[in-house]
């Protein structure tokens, strides 16, 4: 009985051990959520505005720009797979991965053949554990990116979009990420990056007319120039949105964790006092029953 007491003590006290963990670990996440937000706050008028004059300028103009001219045929697609370096962030990085290999299955059900980079570590893991193929990783910050990171992405994926298909080149980009939507709702996302899809504004909507510009020199060196910067406000986007989300998915992962640490402690105390009790009502009786035996 006293070795079974001990057991339920070592596991209130590993559980304890745990829940503080837990703990430290919620309240940072909880800390560093709104900064994540407001990063994601400050990125929008940069990435609406270029975003406006992309699309002005590809609606404006009638060129044959490879950037936002879908080509004949499709034969290799690129897909940037945005996940975590850590875990404890719940279904976080699984959710963005199952949703990756959605659109893996959708692109070789078209007779697609899919080249993969990744960002995270948790993505590099899933890559290696299966023996998959992928062009380049990058790993490091994901929860607080820098813009560097994602100009050397922007570079990676336009360097292999200009690139032919018997060069080992993509003819089409996807990103899949986690936008952030609200503290208890983050949602895995698929976004087409390239070639460009605009989207005409429908009529009678002036707070969404497209201002006119006048180019100079050319219009394709306009492309040329914006485009880039265009790709590289996109994925400095998901990124911090996907950085946003896994904060708050940890947080959350963190909460839920330490309660449940809590409902533990919890049980082992009562079965460890219910052993205790056991053990004294067996030492009474022990004590009756020889008494017992003395005086008869």
């Amino acid at each position: 009985m006293g070795a079974q007491i001990r057991v339920y003590r070592q596991k209130i006290s590993s559980t304890t051990s745990m829940r503080k963990i837990f703990k430290a670990m919620e309240l940072i996440a909880t800390s560093r959520i709104g900064k994540a937000r407001a990063r994601v706050a400050a990125s929008l008028p940069y990435a609406n505005a270029i975003t406006r004059a992309v699309s002005a300028v590809a609606t404006q103009s009638e060129i044959d720009h490879p950037l936002t001219t879908e080509p004949e045929q499709i034969r290799r697609a690129a897909v940037l797979v945005i996940t975590s370096d850590r875990g404890l962030a719940g279904s976080y990085s699984a959710s963005v991965l199952k949703q990756a290999e959605g659109l893996t299955e959708l692109l070789h059900a078209e007779g697609k053949e899919v080249k993969a980079y990744l960002i995270g570590r948790k993505a590099q893991a899933y890559f290696d554990f299966r023996s998959r193929p992928y062009a380049r990783v990058w790993t490091g910050g994901t929860d607080a990116p820098e813009f560097e990171t994602a100009q050397e992405v922007g570079t990676a994926l336009l360097e292999d979009f200009a690139t032919s298909f018997e060069e080992g080149g993509v003819d089409e980009i996807h990103v899949v990420y986690t936008r952030f939507k609200s503290m208890v709702t983050q949602e895995p996302l698929v976004i087409r990056l390239l070639p460009l899809e605009v989207v005409e504004q429908e009529a009678g909507s002036e707070s969404e007319l497209l201002p006119l510009y006048e180019f100079e020199p050319e219009t394709e060196q306009v492309l040329d120039a914006l485009l880039p910067r265009y790709i590289e406000s996109r994925i400095f986007a998901a990124m911090l949105q996907a950085a946003a989300s896994e904060l708050a998915a940890r947080q959350r992962a963190m909460k839920s964790a330490g309660d449940n640490a809590t409902d533990l402690i919890k049980k082992y105390t009562r079965l460890r006092n219910t052993a205790r009790q056991a053990e004294i009502t067996q030492e009474l009786s022990e004590i009756v029953a020889g008494a017992d035996a003395l005086a008869s």
